[in-house]
Parts: C-alpha cells; structure tokens; sequence
C-alpha cells in the first residue's frame, strides 16, 4: 500500500510538471500580438451573445412546436455543466490558478486585468462551451450540415484561450472539455427521448442554405 500512495504521489507529480511546462510553452512562447489583443475578448461572454440570439432566433422560425424545449435544453446543458464543474469538481481539487502560484508569479503573463480567486479544476469554459456545442451538434447537425464540425472548433478555441491568457492549466482544459462533451452528449440524448428528434416546419431553404448534407 506504500508502495502504491509513492507511486501515485509521484505520477501525481510528474502530470503537474508537464502541465505546468506546457502552459508555460502556451502562454509565454507560442504567443502573438494578434492573439493577446483577440484572446482577451474571445473568450468573454460579449462575444458568445450574438451566436446564442441566432440560435434562439433561429429554433422559433423553424422547429416553432419544440423551439421552447429546444431552448430549455440548452439551458439545462449549461447549468449542468456549470455546476458540476464549478460546485462538485473546483471544490473537491482546489488547485490554484496558475495565476495564483507563487511559483509561477515570474514566470507567466497575465492577459487580464486580474486573475479569478476561483480555483482552476476544471475550466468551467472548456466544460460549458463544449457541452453546448455538442448538444447543438447532436440536436442540429442535420439542418446546419458541414457547419456543425466549425462547434468543436470554435469551443477548443475558447478553451485553448484560457490558457493563453494565463488562467488555467491545459489539464483543467482536456478534462474540462471531454467533461463538458459528455454532458452535452447525454441532454442531447434526453431531449431525442422526450421530444424526439427536429424536423423543419418550413420549406427546405433554410436547410439547403446552411449547406446540410
């Protein structure tokens, strides 16, 4: 049994080291000005608004009987996520923001005007932007066609920005993001079984002019 806690203790050890040198190498060398003047921004919810009013814009011109479900659902995926990730998880680790380490206060840059007293395990961001673009993946990929594969993409690049900015760990990312993919997977599984899966309630326009397969 000794053997087993040194040998987790070390492993323990060794993932904090390498998570550590790669947010270094995220945040103080592959770096830019395009990216330190956009990442701060990015990953503010002003920049999230606009795509959240045409999706709900969006459900109540076409799919008008489950648009409010819909929209429930979306709902419940981010105050799932949300919670499990900033009440159950955040508390239980409590591992300091890399901001926070006194270790690292030479070390890294801050992008923003100051770092979160909230802890760092898991980033909330990675969890709720990759349960959302699942969700949305799972519940409207037949309408938006080869769209839905820009999702995943757009929310790793919101997760990617948390460490650039110097507010996590690329581990609370990973884990965030394969977190928040799960949890977007099951209420998109659970809106199919109440509510059944989308069919357009107008003309095919709209689904042509998204590009759907």
């Amino acid at each position: 049994m000794i053997l087993d806690i040194n040998f987790l203790q070390k492993s323990c050890q060794w993932l904090h080291e390498l998570d550590t040198k790669l947010f270094l190498q995220i945040n103080t060398v592959l770096t830019s000005p395009i990216l330190d003047a956009v990442y701060p921004w990015w990953r503010e919810g002003n920049a999230w608004i606009p795509l959240y009013l045409f999706l709900i814009v969006f459900m109540l011109q076409n799919f008008k009987s489950k648009a409010l479900g819909w929209i429930l659902f979306a709902l419940l995926t981010i105050t799932l996520s949300d919670q499990i990730s900033s009440h159950l998880i955040k508390p239980f680790f409590q591992r300091l923001r890399p901001c926070n380490e006194p270790l690292l206060a030479n070390q890294i840059r801050l992008l923003l005007n100051g770092c979160s007293g909230g802890y760092s395990f898991t980033s909330s961001h990675a969890t709720n932007h990759f349960a959302f673009a699942l969700f949305v993946y799972k519940t409207l990929g037949f309408v938006i066609g080869k769209w839905k594969y820009a999702l995943p993409v757009w929310a790793a690049s919101i997760a990617y920005g948390q460490v650039y900015v110097g507010v996590h760990y690329p581990l609370d990312i990973l884990v965030g993001s394969i977190l928040g993919t799960g949890i977007g997977y099951i209420t998109a599984i659970g809106f199919h079984s109440l509510l059944g899966k989308l069919e357009l309630e107008q003309n095919g326009a709209t689904k042509n002019a998204l590009g759907a397969d």
